[in-house]
């Protein structure tokens, strides 16, 4: 039998389909075709290339079976397939020589192109994800920072963590909430229900019996006190910056708050007994729960102590050193609830076990009363912990001989040479020319320590040895370890020096640092007077007189820095260091007549009239035609009653500076003379040149005023006033005159178009209020105020007229509270309050509030008066004496009653304390 098998069981041709050569091939879907068949893998491609390359005699191709290219650059190979054949459309078609040759130049230049791009395409993607990560940050993201902070957190402050309330249908009950609605209960049914339990053998008496205990009946007096004491705190919160709205205060005083939490005490005791026994179970839970947990026996010791059971807390302490005997706060809080002698013996087996303790080698040395045993305890320390810098110090403070001491620290130096407080400690005891060798070593072993630099100026200051600059050559060391300072940490190391009086370090300090880290394109002169004003701050007035010196060497002709050091040198410096510094400043800036006039206003106080007339001299030389320096020589001249000398060079003044001021100061002197025609010919005169002067029409009416002529100074304030029609002090003296004479309706009439063409003056308000209340009619006089407190909100002007004189004297507190938290820092509402405090006799709150007006506005002379007034019936007379010193210093010059007195021609040679002292009595 043939071993062919026969047509029909012979295995059908590859790719054959029954009935395709005929055209019977029907219609067919996927379904019927089933999944296609797996074309011919890698591998067998590749052996046929080898072959096929074979049999034509050539190298096997590359461009296919290279085993270097790296998988992901067959990423995008996919897009070139065919959907219906996962195998490539030519990978059955013939493959030559010029194919191979093609694939690899292909891919050598999709390699190179690759490599060229592959940075950018990297970085780009690197920013697009970082971008993506930055706009849609994971939850864990977000909280990282809060999580890397709960490190920080105690185990005291997780044990009070609240616990998490119930939220669930939080807004369905608060919606019930709203529904429900309660009354309140009269007192009549509180009382029934009360008696109606109770059973009484005796007859009530129908008499008054006072207050009920209960609180059925109410104390209107306890209501009102209560209700003072709410607006007293109120003011006190507003005063001092603080937020008076209630529950948003977001400071609190702690002096105080502890002060009110002592007023609070009450009797608790029982209170206190349940507490300690709760929180007993509780510390006894954490011990048993971790028995190596220190603090948790701390706290159940400490606990024992508290409740007076000494004894339990000596067992639970001793029994916390059993369970933790590697902690050293145990072992040293066992120590302090035992006597001496058991403490001895607990410190020794507190060191067997934490021998490397240096807080309990020190309590132990600390329980030995004699310095020998003392001395022998710490020699035991320092050999088991010699690199203790603690140990050291300690061991050295024992010594009572110089000679021992610096034996301990140079033994100490040699094995903790990095130590700067033992080198320093060495340098203080040895001798100068040593101290000088110690520093040096020490200088060597830290080179970035700047307190060594400075302990050597000091030195060498103390030596008295000036032409050694120790901290330029430390800046340089400094900056070249990179261990240079900040600029403000160099102020305060300058300060330091300061307060341990070496001046002249302190000064090379700031010479030497100041200028470090800053560019010429800093704002370096604003930038070092803000250091000088913070080191005056902090009384360090030497750090900043270095400041200024410095400062004042790179800004050379800065009239500003100029002013500021020789203020500096008026408030804490000497006479002749201000003369000094004016003297250098005029050279500076010859043509600032500010510091000519400071200079020659020093002088002439200084009783130096004729260096004052030379140095207005010179001033002339550097400022000709200056008319404040013409108006100085002519005050030098009247205040030294040289009347004649004066008038002359007014006269010369008008002629060379002719300006309104200086007429209006020419004015002033013929009235100060009383001579009222010269001084109404030279206002007239001055007119002429300049008419719309204000001061010049109110001089002109005052003149006339003083004459008796006043239908003549009706006319010139009525000329004024068309003339300068923004003139507030105008329009308010010509109302004055109108009610002088009792024109009532006409000066209402001035007052209504002063307020027009100046709609938001509260002076102009006040007086209209002032001028209803002279007359009678107060209720015109609150409507004024209404509308004026409408127009001017912020004006304390107008609420001190209104709490004083429009609203009753129960209501002035509320008034004054209302008026602080809309008007922003008023010196005249400060003095109102203050006033407010004076007549409830509370003196100290007074006195505060006549300090913070003074501090606000020292210009202000109406707050100094009342300040006086009040220290001459509460104060002594130093606080007066000084008040008189601060005011003469500030030289006020505005206010009210001020104003009206210091102008008045009878009171021009004055001094500012007569002055003073005839403002309070005006005041009312």
């Amino acid at each position: 039998m043939s071993g062919r098998r026969d047509f029909l069981n012979q295995p059908a041709p590859e790719n054959y389909v029954a009935g395709l050569g005929r055209g019977a091939t029907g219609f067919t879907t996927r379904s019927d075709l089933g999944p296609a068949r797996e074309g011919p893998s890698e591998d067998q491609i590749k052996e046929a290339l080898a072959k096929r390359a074979a049999q034509l005699g050539a190298a096997a191709p590359t461009a296919y079976g290279a085993t270097e290219k790296k998988e992901e650059e067959n990423d995008d190979d996919e897009r070139f397939q065919d959907p219906e054949n996962e195998v490539g459309l030519f990978a059955g078609g013939a493959y030559d020589k010029d194919d191979d040759e093609a694939d690899r130049i292909y891919q050598e230049v999709d390699e190179k192109m690759d490599r060229r791009r592959k940075a950018r395409r990297e970085a780009r993607e690197k920013a697009e994800q970082e971008e993506y990560e930055r706009n849609n940050p994971k939850i864990q993201q977000q909280f990282a920072d809060l999580k890397r902070a709960l490190t920080t957190v105690s185990d005291e402050d997780w044990a009070n963590l609240p616990e998490v309330g119930d939220l669930t249908g939080k807004n369905r009950r608060n919606k019930q909430a709203l529904r429900q609605k309660f009354y309140a209960v009269p007192d009549s049914v509180i009382a029934g229900a009360r008696d109606s339990s109770e059973l009484g053998t005796t007859v009530a008496d129908d008499g008054p019996s006072g207050d009920n205990e209960s609180g059925t009946m109410t104390n209107f007096a306890d209501i009102g006190a209560a209700r003072d004491k709410v607006l007293q705190v109120r003011l006190d919160q507003a005063g001092s910056g603080t937020d008076s709205v209630a529950g948003s205060a977001t400071n609190i005083d702690p002096k105080g708050y502890l002060t009110s939490l002592a007023k609070s005490q009450v009797n608790s005791g029982e209170a206190q007994v349940a507490d300690i026994k709760r929180v007993r179970v509780l510390l006894e839970s954490v011990i048993r729960t971790n028995p190596k947990h220190a603090p948790g026996w701390i706290a159940a010791a400490r606990l024992e102590e508290l409740a007076g059971k000494t004894v339990a807390a000596r067992n639970v302490i001793a029994r916390a050193c059993e369970f933790c005997p590697k902690s050293e706060d145990v072992w040293l809080e066992n120590i302090r609830l035992n006597d001496n002698h058991n403490a001895k013996i607990i410190a020794a087996n507190a060191i067997k076990n934490n021998d490397r303790s240096v807080n309990l080698w020190i309590e132990a040395m600390k329980l030995e009363s004699e310095a020998r045993a003392k001395k022998k305890v710490l020699r035991h320390a320092l050999d088991h912990i010699p690199q203790s810098v603690m140990l050291w110090k300690e061991a050295v403070n024992l010594e009572e001989d110089p000679a021992d001491a610096r034996l301990l620290l140079a033994k100490a130096t040699e094995i903790i040479p990095l130590s700067v407080e033992l080198w320093l400690a060495l340098a203080r005891l040895e001798s100068s020319d040593n101290a000088q060798k110690v520093l040096n070593k020490a200088r060597k072993a830290i080179p970035t320590s700047h307190e060594i630099w400075i302990a050597a100026a000091r030195l060498q200051e103390q030596i008295g040895n000036t032409t050694i600059n120790v901290m330029k050559r430390a800046v340089q060391a400094l900056a070249k370890e990179s261990a240079m300072l900040k600029r403000e940490e160099w102020i305060t190391e300058a300060e330091k020096c300061e307060e341990e009086d070496a001046v002249l370090t302190c000064g090379a300090i700031i010479r030497e640092t100041l200028g470090w880290g800053l560019d010429e394109d800093d704002d370096r002169k604003d930038i070092w007077m803000e250091d000088a004003r913070a080191s005056i701050g902090r009384g360090k007035y030497e750090t900043a007189r270095a400041i200024y010196a410095y400062a004042l060497r790179v800004f050379v002709n800065s009239r500003k820095l100029w002013l500021a050091a020789a203020d500096l040198e008026k408030n804490h410096g000497t006479k002749e260091a201000l003369w000094q510094t004016l003297e250098k400043a005029v050279e500076a800036c010859p043509q600032s007549e500010v510091l000519w006039m400071m200079l020659a206003k020093e002088k002439w106080q200084a009783g130096e009239i004729d260096n004052a007339r030379r140095v207005l001299g010179r001033a002339f030389n550097q400022n000709p035609n200056n008319e404040d320096i013409w108006l100085a020589a002519v005050k030098l001249e009247a205040e030294n009653k040289e009347p004649e000398q004066a008038r002359k060079l007014l006269e010369q003044a008008r002629q060379e500076a002719p300006t309104d001021r200086v007429w209006m100061k020419s004015v002033a002197f013929e009235r100060q003379l009383g001579d009222l025609d010269a001084a109404l010919d030279l206002v007239n005169q001055a007119l002429q040149l300049f008419p719309g002067a204000a001061k010049l029409w109110m001089m002109k009416g005052q003149i006339y005023e003083s004459d008796g002529k006043l239908p003549q100074a009706r006319e010139a304030y009525g000329t004024g006033t068309k003339a300068c029609t923004k003139s507030v002090p105008l329009w308010l003296l010509y109302s004055r005159l109108e009610e002088r004479v009792g024109n009532v309706v006409k000066a209402r009439g001035v007052l209504d178009r002063a307020r027009l063409a100046v709609p938001k003056s509260p002076e102009l308000w006040t007086e209209s209020v002032r001028l209803e209340r002279r007359a009678n009619n107060m209720s015109q006089a609150k409507n004024l105020m209404a509308q004026a407190l409408q127009q001017v909100p912020t004006s304390g002007l107008l609420y001190t007229e209104s709490i004083w004189h429009l609203e009753a004297r129960t209501q002035r507190k509320p008034r004054a509270l209302e008026a602080i938290k809309k008007v922003d820092n008023d010196p005249i509402l400060f003095v109102t309050i203050a006033r407010i405090f004076w007549g409830e006799r509370r003196l100290e709150k007074a006195q505060n509030w006549f300090e913070k007006a003074i501090l606000l506005d020292s210009d202000i002379g109406d707050a100094w008066a009342w300040y006086y007034k009040f220290l001459m019936q509460h104060g002594t007379d130093e606080k007066r004496a000084d008040v008189i010193a601060k005011m003469i210093l500030s030289e006020p010059r505005h206010g009210e009653v001020w104003q009206s007195v210091a102008k008045d021609p009878k009171n021009a040679r004055k001094s500012q304390e007569d002055v003073l002292k005839l403002v309070v009595g005006k005041l009312e």
